[in-house]
């Protein structure tokens, strides 16, 4: 099948079974998957025109609210984190598209920046998990009960009450509570780094997800398991923003000839195996625990990130 908007060659399945399978895994991390599936577009599709961008802030749209959902019906989602996200973000996911388009609109160029950005990401995941291999004991306890409960809704009783519960949401300071275990984070530094995670997340195309969930983790040390639902939400959300900018008004800015719109239908079977792999993703996450998604994480970006600086230089 060849879809017009972008010139992309390929079987219609062959884009659900990428989504689906990418975002079954990395929605386990608060992360859509639409860091992989953007590389997948530009070195396997040959999708390089700026175009790629919204395209891939499509597949975050359809496929995000599956996993929304499910974090949300099991009583795991971060109403104050999210919100937090979604107001850092959302600027900073507009100024993105200007830097995109008028300063990186050569895919060479565009690969070393989204390169660094991983490779930072990631590495910083890595030494953080090799200079402190231990798990805080209030982030295990949390999970020891968390897969507690779960067993107890598998057996047929439902609690019916969150297990992430607000204490405190000030300017300075917000504070919640996961089965019993208290965390907290400084609510106006979580804001200006989503107005950073928003513009690199505008510029690369992932509605900022890959970024922000690990610099939670590793900045704030935030359990994985009480930011993913809020992480994805903040996501779909900054997502729907930059899609609309970039039907509505990337051919105002866009350079002459370039192809800036979205294509509709690529992102769309993109989103629809995400849609699935997100759900299950999320189903599945609390059997697993933060010392495997962690590293998995931090190789997988990292490996990402590698990839893009070698091939920047050959």
């Amino acid at each position: 099948m060849i879809f017009p908007v972008s010139g992309v060659e390929t079987a219609i399945w062959i884009p659900p079974l990428v989504g689906l399978v990418i975002s079954f895994f990395t929605s386990m991390g608060g992360i859509s998957g639409a860091f992989l599936i953007l590389p997948f577009q530009m070195s396997v599709l040959g999708f390089t025109s700026p175009a790629v961008t919204p395209t891939n802030l499509v597949f975050n749209v359809v496929g995000i609210p599956s996993a929304v959902y499910k974090y949300f019906k099991e009583g795991r989602m971060n109403w104050p984190l999210a919100w937090n996200i979604i107001a850092g973000t959302v600027p900073g996911l507009v100024l993105g598209l200007f830097i995109r388009v008028w300063y990186l609109p050569d895919p060479k160029a565009f690969k070393l920046f989204a390169g660094c950005v991983l490779f930072y990401i990631g590495g910083r995941m890595l030494y953080q998990l090799i200079a402190d291999r231990s798990t805080k004991t209030s982030e295990k306890a949390a999970e020891i009960k968390m897969r507690q409960h779960a067993k107890v809704q598998t057996a047929g009783s439902n609690p019916g009450r969150p297990v992430i519960c607000t204490t405190k949401w000030t300017l300075t300071c917000t504070e919640y509570e996961f089965f019993g275990e208290c965390f907290r984070f400084h609510t106006l530094g979580l804001f200006a780094l989503s107005l950073v995670v928003g513009l690199i997340g505008g510029v690369y195309g992932i509605g900022g997800g890959a970024i922000i969930a690990p610099f939670i983790v590793s900045f704030f040390g935030l359990p994985i398991h009480t930011i993913a639902g809020a992480t994805l939400m903040g996501t779909c959300v900054t997502s729907i923003g930059g899609v609309i900018f970039y039907e509505l008004f990337g051919p105002y800015v866009a350079l002459p000839g370039q192809s800036v719109r979205p294509d509709w239908l690529l992102g769309f079977l993109f989103g629809i195996g995400g849609f699935a792999g997100m759900y299950l993703g999320a189903s599945c996450q609390k059997h697993v625990p933060a010392a495997i998604i962690r590293p998995a994480l931090a190789i997988v970006i990292t490996g990402v990130g590698v990839r893009y600086i070698i091939g920047y230089f050959t």
